[in-house]
């Protein structure tokens, strides 16, 4: 596999760490992070967010590349479905942000997440997100048994309808 020119340890900063629960990333807040106040613009938390979801894949052995590759048979992409953000407070230029990123399930094609992004322990914002993986034709695809035992941290395996 192609390590984009990455050592495994830059590679490991970067990408945050598994955890017991899924996985944490650290980011800091920079100035094109936010608004003209030094308050981090709301759109610019998705992103934050999403840095978290994208590394948790890359940890667990899910690349994006491979899957535009076509590694699995096909071209597989990502999509959000779903999400639900509630602010609970701004965070600010230069703070030091937690992106703490865990499975809640796994159902056919979807995967159910929920993420927190914190300044030390307070919580600034909660996300629940809800993605599916969909093939070349845009149609979802099942998601693979093997990406289940990755993302599911043992004994949280829940059955949901398809």
């Amino acid at each position: 596999m192609d390590d984009h020119g990455e050592s495994a340890a830059l590679s490991a900063g970067l990408s945050g760490s598994l955890t017991e629960f899924g996985h944490r990333l650290m980011a800091r807040v920079y100035y094109a992070d936010t608004d003209f106040s030094g308050v981090v613009y709301h759109a610019r938390y998705l992103e934050f967010l999403e840095r978290g979801r994208s590394d948790y894949l890359r940890l667990t052995g899910v690349h994006h590349t491979e899957l535009l590759d076509g590694k699995h048979g096909e071209r597989i992409v990502w999509v959000v479905r779903r999400m639900e953000i509630d602010f609970r407070s701004p965070a600010r230029m230069d703070d030091i942000l937690t992106i703490d990123t865990r499975t809640d399930d796994i159902s056919g094609a979807r995967i159910f997440m929920g993420q927190q992004l914190k300044r030390g322990r307070d919580v600034l914002v909660e996300a629940k997100v809800e993605a599916a993986i969909v093939g070349e034709n845009g149609r979802p695809k099942r998601f693979p048994k093997e990406w289940i035992a990755a993302f599911m941290p043992k004994g949280r395996i829940q059955a949901r309808p398809a």
